[in-house]
């Protein structure tokens, strides 16, 4: 505890320091420079393939085509290029997000910053569970043990000392200090040794996984149909180039070289979008997992509630005072005392929210009072610990003729510590149960005096305390919490509290929350369980009180082997198994300690349960265009395969070529990253249940609804190309007017993913500016002489643009047909 803290740096100091030695960063994330990016884009298949296609139309002599698609590979890169540094900025941003934090003093005032910002000479306040931002050293400590095991492989935590030098990156597991930062950087011990740190974990979800295996299952694929057709053009036409031609083109008509990019593209900027919501992603996967949540685990204090402790009643013998009743009146004199002792045992310039609240009311009613004690000094303090929930300071007054101990925690431990009978135990359990039906939180007080003075006690229960009272808090339920519970009842997702409070406290706030519970369960009543009728209880309970964070885990534990998919949220160092058991573990941001945070897969950056639901939401919503997404691009691939086999086969004149390809990937790539990205307008994402963890992401409903649409436009186009060709149109005019055709059925398949869930007056704009572009470059490749002869184009009668209207219609609304027929049979499936 500090009675008072240095002034620190100002504000100019610092903005001088970051300006003239940079930022607290151990070591730089190379950015990918232009260069490197167009290198590892060059060695994908499909520009392999545009520059394969690009030297056969030179060697050809057709030295226009061979340029043109020179142009299209570097506009491809230019776009590719744009969505990968889009990526890494969003991955950045997160990073920076992700970097451990530090409580500074600057300017006077205690202030939480990201560790990147600290500079030298920085006062900063460490404990349990922080990471140390830089290399500093010791200015005051108490009870400090540092875990130095990354920097120096041993495992026993190492006692430090005021003036002893700690490191960048070790982790405080005992006691608190205040340090003054000596290096930053690359010049920590740290940064010498060039120990690299991540804070963003990039490892392959398995969808990710599913996808690459389908990706490099259809590449083969499509090189071995290559090699195929090429041999059959060469057998039955003759002209080997020609053959390698048309198979270059079937191969990229088979490739789904966007599927790659989606994913990426999709979960970093999804990262993002959550971020926004104040919730950071510090692993990717868990965007995924957040559509699988079957239970979600929360604490109460700050998640549910406000977090904000407002004192509501003071309780002593047999008398309980309502603060409310106050009013503008005096503290009665038989309360002096608990809160005199209340203050003793809290730090005098606090940051915990029940301290805090201790003190202001103290210096409202006995600042002026024989009951404050200015000049006293701190000569001990015990911290609360897992095995004891109290914590003691030891006092000196300042004529040192008398030492004084205060103590605050839990009621049962205080009556520990206090060594009640069973009467007074008893009777002090009924005013604190009738306290926590009010939804209060309780604390008891406890005083000693100690008259020894060749020694301290090792631990609190060596003093002789004696009862004091009861203090209740109110902390009020945060705006929205019921209603976002009542969402997630909706959404197939149950709620469970687990707390330390008491279970009367625990109970009245289930309710005002809108948790289903029928009991409350206390940890002494889960240690006293078998495993059977714990499995059993945890198919009902949803309200846990008093529990250890070991408890947590075995909760976490047992509702996974029930096949449950678990997200949970904590703070402290305890809850570190718990949160790393669960499949989503949520740290605190503004109160969760260091390891908490890396423990964790998401972090609040609020500690609000309502953007815990709107990460689900987003999490669901991700998942849903990825997969609108995925079904896009596969029901465009499969008429493209077709348009590029089918001729060869039935000795038509070729529809499309390598340009035609390349001119579908600029339209697919930004409607793919750009609009179903952006999508955000489905309503009933919230009222679907969770997705199976074993669930595909294109399984075969999902896969036979794009081949059945896919097939759909290849009938549609070939139809319309064999009924030009029927008439006597020529053959460029014929294959403009069957790709105009193709065009116009894949914007309509993408407005129909759009009215799945919003009209198209709601449309969003982003949707209709792609439309807009691609009708306008589609017509300058039409309708421009010198366009028109290098796609192979002939321009169109304008009674033709009329024809293309109606089918593009009926293509709109036959897709839209088959998606309510597809949609009313699945609803279907899931009553029966």
């Amino acid at each position: 505890m500090y009675t008072s803290f240095p002034h620190g740096l100002n504000t100019n100091t610092v903005l001088e320091r970051q300006r003239r030695e940079g930022r607290n960063i151990l070591y730089a994330n190379e950015e990918r420079i232009l260069l490197i990016i167009s290198k590892d884009i060059l060695k994908e298949p499909m520009f392999l393939l545009l520059l394969g296609a690009g030297i056969i139309y030179f060697v050809l002599g057709d030295i226009a085509e061979a340029l043109a698609l020179v142009s299209f590979i570097i506009i491809i890169m230019l776009i590719t290029v744009l969505q990968e540094r889009r990526t890494e900025n969003a991955l950045n941003a997160l990073k920076h997000l992700a970097s451990p934090r530090a409580l500074v003093i600057r300017d006077g005032q205690l202030t939480r910053i990201a560790g990147q910002d600290v500079v030298r000479e920085d006062v900063v306040l460490v404990s349990e569970g922080d990471r140390i931002p830089a290399d500093a050293v010791v200015q005051d400590g108490q009870d400090l043990a540092i875990d130095e095991s990354m920097l120096t492989g041993e495992a026993e935590a190492v006692n430090k000392f005021n003036h002893d030098s700690i490191y960048a990156g070790t982790l405080v597991v005992r006691g608190r200090a205040l340090i003054e930062i000596t290096e930053i950087g690359n010049k920590t011990a740290l940064g010498k040794i060039s120990h690299s740190l991540t804070s963003l974990s990039l490892e392959s979800s398995p969808i990710q996984q599913e996808i690459t295996l389908l990706t490099k299952r259809l590449a083969l694929i499509a090189g071995g149909l290559c090699v195929l057709l090429s041999s059959l053009y060469w057998w039955l036409k003759g002209g080997w180039l020609e053959g390698l031609l048309a198979g270059i083109t079937l191969a990229m008509a088979i490739l789904p070289q966007e599927f790659p990019v989606i994913m990426t593209v999709f979960f970093a900027l999804g990262a993002r979008r959550i971020a926004s919501e104040c919730v950071l992603t510090r692993r990717l996967s868990a965007i995924e997992t957040l559509g699988e949540t079957t239970v979600l685990c929360v604490d109460k204090t700050g998640t549910l509630t406000e977090n904000r402790m407002v004192l509501a009643g003071l309780a002593v013998e047999n008398t309980l005072l309502e603060i409310n009743s106050l009013d503008n009146q005096s503290l009665p004199e038989e309360f002096h005392e608990l809160l005199e002792y209340a203050v003793l045992a809290s730090d005098m310039t606090p940051h915990d929210p029940m301290e805090m609240t201790f003190l202001q009311f103290f210096k409202q009613h006995l600042s002026d009072t024989e009951h404050n004690h200015p000049d006293w000094s701190l000569i001990q303090a015990y911290a609360l610990s897992p095995e004891l929930l109290a914590m003691s300071h030891l006092w000196q007054s300042f004529d040192q003729t008398r030492r004084v101990v205060a103590a605050k925690g839990a009621p049962e431990a205080i009556i520990d510590l206090c060594h009640l009978d069973n009467m007074q135990s008893k009777r002090i359990a009924q005013t604190v149960a009738d306290m926590a039906q009010r939804g209060w939180r309780v604390l008891a007080v406890a005083k000693a005096l100690y008259g020894k003075t060749d020694r301290l006690p090792q631990h609190q229960h060596e003093f002789d305390f004696q009862w004091v009272g009861l203090v209740g808090f109110n902390d009020p339920l945060r705006v929205g919490v019921a209603d976002a519970v009542t969402t997630c009842h909706h959404a197939g997702i149950r709620v469970i509290m687990m707390t330390g409070d008491h279970p009367h406290t625990a109970k009245a706030l289930a309710h005002q929350a809108g948790i289903h519970h029928t009991q409350t369960v206390t940890g002494e009543e889960l240690a006293g369980l078998s495993k059977q009728d714990l499995l059993a209880l945890m198919k009902t309970v949803n309200v846990f009180a008093r529990v250890t964070p070991q408890q947590k885990l075995m909760v976490v534990e047992m509702l996974k082997s029930q096949g449950e998919i678990v997200a949970m949220t904590g703070d402290g160092v305890n809850d570190a198994p718990a949160l790393k058991a669960a499949h989503i573990g949520i740290a605190m941001g503004k109160r969760g300690t260091d390891v908490a945070r890396e423990a964790g897969s998401l972090v609040l950056m609020e500690d609000d349960f309502l953007s815990i639901v709107s990460a689900i939401r987003l999490g669901r919503q991700i998942f849903a265009n990825l997969r609108q997404a995925l079904i896009y691009t596969l029901a465009v691939h499969i008429p493209v395969i077709g348009l590029t086999l089918l001729p060869v086969l039935f000795g038509y004149p070729q529809i499309l070529m390598p340009m035609h390809i390349a001119f579908l990937e600029l339209v697919i790539g930004p409607v793919c990253s750009i609009v179903f990205e952006a999508h955000t307008n489905q309503k009933d994402i919230m009222t679907r249940a969770p997705r199976l963890q074993t669930e595909h992401l294109l399984n075969v409903q999902y896969l036979w609804g794009s081949i059945v649409q896919g097939l759909c436009i290849t009938v549609v186009v070939l139809m319309v190309y064999q009924w030009q060709i029927h008439i006597g149109t020529e053959v460029n005019q014929s294959r403009a007017m069957a790709f105009e055709v193709l065009v116009l059925a894949n914007l309509a398949l993408l407005l129909v993913f759009q009215l799945a869930s919003s009209s198209l007056i709601n449309t969003p704009k982003v949707t209709w500016v792609v439309v807009i572009l691609t009708l306008f470059s589609l017509q300058l490749i039409v309708n421009v002489p010198y366009l028109a002869q290098l796609f192979s184009f002939a321009p169109l009668p304008s009674l033709n643009y009329l024809i293309l209207i109606f089918i593009g219609l009926m293509m709109l609304i036959l897709f839209f047909l088959y998606q309510t027929l597809e949609q009313w049979i699945l609803n279907s499936k899931k009553v029966s």
